[in-house]
């Protein structure tokens, strides 16, 4: 890899400094000295797949596709994923009656509030390339509902989607038939997932949490792993107002004896995170202390990356995504496998250096800064909440050379949309508001609203069509000329995303 065209970001130094510790010093203000809590607690401190495959379209098959909409419209009666009930007894029962299929693999639990999907490909895309069959849980969906279950790196065709659904939906009735409430979308599909995996069978479980953690319908497995992803603010109606309140929630998924590799993370987080790992014996790996990012180059089609692992350094890796934000997921998803290698707590070897490379080589993220047409180029970002746009903006500035970049946004109504807005504000010339076709989507005109608040009545314009607001965008985009470099971010939400994707032509 060295050979990729790259360009140098990194400040002087002198030639005596030791990279790790200047990572560690200029990240003091995200991970604070939190000695009293981190005393009793033990922490990692050692010195020592084939590519993924892109969203599936609907089946070409006419039977195999009125199947497939016929486990979507059960599903879809269900209670919707964002409608919560602060219990696991109804997945657990039904886990029970299934024969507690999750207890038959290892797995790694990944929460918090951005970079969970990211996270868990990459998680994924290291185990594939150790020769380990894995499975992965993720949600929500960019275009297909069968994205969210996958084995060995891909999506589950369509026919096992439906096998899946028709193998538990007895045992699904009965634990209906007996509970207050039926199942949730989620906690059929959790069943689904984890039914699916003991069935392959899968050497090892990749698992995002839904919402929270505590009392997420995925959190009955005993993740030996426990990731935590950057906290922020997201869902506050449902998990709280502050990072500290909302980790409370999400520290549920770390369980007794596990190893927790904690992000970077507020000060308030960071403290209920080490809080819960000292009361249930946890190891802790922390970004910044145990592991990190050294130093971080962009190059052609993405950044070439010096990771610092628990078991030392891996100089040269080249990870096909755009963004820091995205180098330090990688950071932590080395961590996550390294600590499930038993790297840390048993030995301190680095992992096969060769083998990293063509792992993260092959990671793809579909919906996260992908780029989808050029002339003018059109980009989608699944951004939803202000931290996340604050993170896509920086990587647009820092990748993209526009002279002019229009916003479409089509957002959901219970997100922080002004803050999203705010985020965005620097780097849009204009903005075209629309919605998607979720219940769940902010009203265009609502939205229009925000907008204008944020960004002026001269730069925001109102399509409520999303095939329409995509035209008018690529009209505005063009405004300077073939050749101005004007391009398009479509972003807001995933479901604003997948069906972009689909209009676009990538599905």
């Amino acid at each position: 890899m060295s050979d990729l065209p790259a360009r140098d970001d990194q400040p002087d130094r002198p030639a005596d400094a030791d990279p790790f510790d200047e990572i560690v010093e200029a990240e003091t203000d995200r991970d604070p000295d939190l000695a009293v809590i981190e005393a009793g607690s033990r922490t990692l401190r050692t010195q020592a797949g084939p590519p993924q495959s892109d969203v599936p379209a609907r089946p070409t098959d006419p039977e195999v596709d009125r199947a497939l909409r016929e486990v979507e419209t059960e599903l879809a009666g269900r209670w919707g994923e964002t409608k919560l009930e602060p219990s696991v007894r109804r997945i657990a029962a039904l886990m029970d009656v299934l024969g507690e299929p999750q207890r038959a693999y290892p797995s790694i639990h990944i929460t918090g509030t951005n970079g969970k999907t990211s996270t868990a490909r990459m998680i994924e895309a290291l185990f594939s390339a150790f020769e380990l069959r894995t499975g992965r849980y993720t949600s929500p969906h960019v275009q297909s509902i069968t994205e969210r279950i996958s084995l060995d790196g891909a999506p589950i065709e369509a026919e096992r989607f439906v096998e899946a659904y028709e193998d538990i939906k007895p045992y699904v009735e009965l634990v209906d038939a007996k509970e207050e409430y039926r199942l949730s979308f989620f906690e059929v599909l959790t069943g689904m997932a984890y039914a699916a995996f003991a069935d392959a069978p899968v050497d090892v479980a990749v698992v995002e949490v839904g919402m929270g953690g505590s009392w997420d319908a995925t959190n009955v497995i005993d993740g030996s792993v426990a990731v935590v992803t950057p906290i922020d603010l997201d869902h506050t109606d449902r998990l709280g107002n502050t990072p500290g309140e909302i980790a409370k929630e999400k520290a549920g998924i770390i369980k007794p004896d596990a190893t927790v590799i904690m992000a970077q993370q507020p000060v308030d987080a960071a403290q209920v995170l080490l809080k819960k790992a000292v009361e249930v014996d946890a190891t802790v790996a922390r970004e910044g202390l145990e592991f990190g990012v050294v130093a971080r180059q962009v190059a052609v089609g993405g950044q070439l990356l010096t990771l610092r692992g628990l078991g030392g350094e891996y100089e040269e890796v080249f990870l096909p995504l755009h963004g820091e934000h995205q180098a330090h997921n990688a950071a932590v998803a080395l961590a996550a496998v390294e600590a499930f290698f038993g790297i840390g707590s048993q030995h301190a070897r680095p992992l096969d250096i060769d083998t990293i490379r063509k792992a993260f080589a092959t990671v793809s993220s579909p919906g996260r800064l992908e780029v989808v047409r050029r002339s003018p180029t059109i980009v989608l970002d699944a951004a939803h909440n202000p931290a996340g746009a604050r993170a896509t903006s920086a990587a647009i500035s820092e990748v993209f050379d526009f002279s002019r970049l229009i916003g479409v946004v089509g957002a959901s109504d219970d997100k922080d949309v002004k803050g999203l807005l705010e985020a965005f504000e620097p780097i849009f010339a204009e903005v075209v508001v629309t919605q998607n076709s979720s219940h769940r989507a902010m009203d265009a005109d609502a939205l229009a609203g925000l907008a204008v608040e944020v960004f002026g009545d001269d730069r925001v314009q109102v399509e409520p069509r999303l095939d329409d607001a995509l035209e008018a965008a690529i009209t505005l985009a063009e405004e300077e000329g073939e050749y101005a470099g004007g391009g398009v971010l479509v972003t807001g939400s995933v479901i604003t995303v997948g069906e972009a994707r689909l209009l676009l032509g990538r599905g």
